[in-house]
């Protein structure tokens, strides 16, 4: 059987792809945005176009870009090992590079879903695939009738997969961190929830020593996600 690698990763991966995120923005602007504009469940119900558009710019990066070396490094750890993919990017690099169990924590740009209610996920709600399309006012959920919106997690909305990604990481033999702040609440919690015997690599040019406190064994990686990843790939291989 072979053991088990989660890779939990953040816009550090995909930043050297050229992809702009939230990690870039400056004094509450995203791409000249305000963030709470674009970016929260009040901002939806303020201006529906605004965001729309936002996020329709966001995915007409997305053919722009590719994955780069630490996205297809992270395939090759298939070879020897089972590896789930735990992101908090809603881009579609990993799914591109070749990772074959992803569980996205924020949504995918890729995707949309009905907007019944604005404050919560709606099981009724139908997620439709749209690629790299636009999402316009008027463009209605079959099922509910509702207008479609990002299938994106927004500020003060909870994150998909949790469960999945409990369950991948405390199953972990070797937990790979690449490319995040730690600056979410409920990320600490997550990743804390490894076993005693997992093995932790996190890599980030700036990493934050929060998980220092957890009484892990962490080896941290002071190198972009690229240069990173090729380092642990020599050691796991």
């Amino acid at each position: 059987m072979k053991k088990k690698i989660v890779v939990f990763t953040g816009a550090g991966v995909s930043r050297e792809s050229g992809v702009l995120t939230f990690r870039d923005s400056v004094d509450g602007l995203w791409e000249n945005h305000n963030i709470d504009d674009v970016c929260t469940p009040s901002g939806w119900r303020k201006d529906r176009e605004k965001v729309l558009n936002f996020y329709n710019d966001r995915r007409k990066q997305l053919p722009t870009v590719g994955p780069n070396s630490a996205h297809t490094d992270l395939v090759k750890l298939e070879d020897k090992y089972d590896v789930t993919i735990v992101t908090q990017n809603v881009d579609d690099l990993h799914e591109r590079a070749g990772s074959s169990k992803i569980l996205h924590l924020h949504g995918e740009l890729t995707k949309a879903r009905g907007a019944m209610y604005s404050h919560k996920t709606s099981p009724l709600d139908n997620i439709v695939e749209i690629g790299y399309n636009d999402i316009n006012i008027g463009d209605k959920c079959e099922i509910t009738g509702s207008q479609l919106r990002p299938h994106i997690v927004w500020f003060e909305e909870m994150p998909f997969n949790v469960e999945e990604s409990y369950d991948a990481i405390i199953e972990s033999d070797v937990l790979i961190i690449i490319g995040t702040s730690l600056m979410i609440g409920y990320t600490l919690n997550l990743l804390s929830s490894v076993s005693d015997d997992c093995k932790i690599y996190y890599i980030d040019p700036q990493p934050s020593r929060y998980l220092d406190h957890s009484g892990k064994d962490i080896t941290y990686i002071e190198k972009p996600a690229t240069e990173g990843v090729e380092l642990i790939l020599n050691e796991l291989l």
